[in-house]
């Protein structure tokens, strides 16, 4: 059996400014499941007000550079995303190929 990761205290410490949008008051904890978990909802969570703001500036109701922030920082977070994904996917298929 695996035992569960330890020193989640650095994961914890994370800030607003996180690829993934965690803050103190959210920390991330738990299995890696559950890390993955909390990390995607961040993102998406990003996206959705990258929406919001890019409709409320069609409407006139917000600022260009307040659009431009909220879809940077969706972008970020995608780009962040993706990328983990993609070292995920080439660790497991690394694991693999290894002879048992």
């Amino acid at each position: 059996m695996i035992s569960p990761i330890s020193g989640l205290d650095a994961i914890n410490s994370v800030t607003q400014n996180s690829p993934f949008g965690a803050t103190k008051s959210e920390p991330l904890s738990g299995d890696f499941a559950a890390v993955l978990s909390q990390a995607m909802q961040g993102v998406a969570q990003s996206v959705e007000k990258a929406e919001a703001m890019s409709i409320q500036g069609m409407e006139g109701k917000a600022d260009v550079r307040e659009v431009v922030d909220a879809v940077m920082a969706a972008e970020r977070q995608m780009t962040a995303a993706a990328a983990i994904r993609d070292k995920i996917t080439a660790a497991y298929l690394e694991i693999s190929r290894m002879a048992i």
